[in-house]
C-alpha cells in the first residue's frame, strides 16, 4: 500500500466535511424552518468554516496540492458558503420581499460563483503555493461569515426572525455581492510572519476578546467584531491605496515605446522590427540577413 497515495485523499476528505455541513444547513433551511433550526443552520456553516480552512493546511503540510483539490474547494465554498447563507438570510429576514427576496438572496450565489470562477482562473494563470499578501475581491467564506455572525448574534439577543431591519438586511446583501465581484484587494494573510505588527495585532484580538468576556456580552459578537473589521480593514486600504494601486496597474499593462538612439535619430528599420517581435534572429544566423529584414529594406523608401 503506498502511504503517499493515501496523502491525497486526507485534504479531500476535509473538504467534503465542508460540504456535509453546507449541506445539511440547507436542510435545514428547507420548508418553514423555525428560528431554532436556523440557528443550527448557521453553527453547521460555522464548522464548515474549520474544515475549509483545514483542507489547504492539510495539503501544503503533506505537499499533496493539486488542481483537483483547487476545483473540489471552489465547488465545495459555492454549496457551504454561497448557496446554504442565501437561503439561512432568504429564510431569516428576506421572506417580505417575496419574489424580489428571492433574487437578492441570489445575487449572492451568482456573485460568490463568480467570484470563485475568477480565483480559479487566476491561480492557474500564476503561482498559487505562493500565498500572496491580498485576494482579489472579497473571499466568499469572509462574506458568508458576516451573514451568519448576524443570525448567531441575534439568536442569542432575541431569538426571532428579522421584521423591522429587513431592507438593511436587503442592501447588506447587495453590498457583500458587490464586494465579492469587485476589484477591491482585501488582505489574505497567508503570508503571516512573527513581527511587532503581527504580535500587536493578536494582542488588539485577544483585548477585545477579553473586554466582551468580562463584560459578559455575548459571545457571537466577538465574531461579528472581527468580520467587521476584517471587511473593513480591506476598503480603508482600498480608499487610502487607490490612486498608487491604479497607477501600478497602467504601468504594468501599458506598452514599452520605441527607444530612440542617444544621437536622435530613429533605428534601422530591422532593430526596429525585431524589438516589435515581427522576425526573430537565430543565435546562429546571427550574421545573416534574415528574410524579414530583407523585406523591410525592400519596401523602405529611399532617401534621394
Amino acid at each position: 500500500m503506498n502511504l503517499r497515495k493515501t496523502f491525497f485523499i486526507l485534504p479531500n476528505l476535509f473538504t467534503l466535511s465542508s460540504v456535509f455541513c453546507g449541506f445539511f444547513a440547507v436542510t435545514l433551511c428547507a420548508g418553514v424552518p423555525t428560528i431554532d433550526a436556523l440557528y443550527q443552520a448557521a453553527v453547521a456553516i460555522c464548522f464548515a468554516y474549520f474544515f475549509d480552512l483545514a483542507d489547504g493546511r492539510v495539503a501544503r503540510l503533506t505537499k499533496t496540492q493539486s488542481n483537483l483539490g483547487l476545483q473540489l474547494d471552489s465547488l465545495a465554498d459555492v454549496i457551504s458558503f454561497g448557496v446554504a447563507p442565501a437561503l439561512l438570510v432568504y429564510r431569516w429576514g428576506l421572506t417580505n420581499f417575496g419574489k424580489w427576496g428571492i433574487f437578492i438572496a441570489f445575487l449572492f450565489v451568482g456573485a460568490g460563483a463568480l467570484r470563485l470562477a475568477r480565483f480559479n482562473v487566476l491561480a492557474m494563470q500564476h503561482d498559487a503555493d505562493k500565498p500572496g499578501k491580498f485576494i482579489l475581491g472579497l473571499p466568499v467564506p469572509a462574506a458568508s461569515a458576516v451573514l451568519v455572525s448576524l443570525v448567531l448574534l441575534n439568536h442569542q439577543l432575541s431569538g426571532s426572525f428579522v421584521d423591522v431591519g429587513q431592507p438593511a438586511l436587503a442592501a447588506l446583501v447587495v453590498i457583500l455581492s458587490y464586494l465579492m465581484v469587485s476589484r477591491i484587494r482585501f488582505r489574505s494573510f497567508k503570508d503571516l510572519r512573527l513581527s511587532r505588527r503581527t504580535i500587536t495585532g493578536f494582542l488588539a484580538i485577544a483585548a477585545f476578546t477579553g473586554a466582551v468576556l468580562l463584560g459578559r456580552m455575548h459571545s457571537a459578537l466577538i465574531f461579528v467584531g472581527l468580520m467587521a473589521t476584517y471587511v473593513g480593514l480591506g476598503l480603508t486600504e482600498e480608499v487610502f491605496f487607490y490612486r498608487r494601486r491604479r497607477e501600478e496597474e497602467r504601468a504594468a499593462k501599458a506598452p514599452s515605446p520605441v527607444v530612440l538612439e542617444a544621437e536622435g535619430g530613429a533605428r534601422s528599420d530591422e532593430e526596429v522590427l525585431e524589438e516589435l517581435g515581427a522576425f526573430d534572429v537565430d543565435d546562429d544566423e546571427a550574421d545573416k540577413p534574415s528574410a524579414s529584414a530583407t523585406r523591410a529594406k525592400d519596401l523602405a523608401p529611399r532617401r534621394s
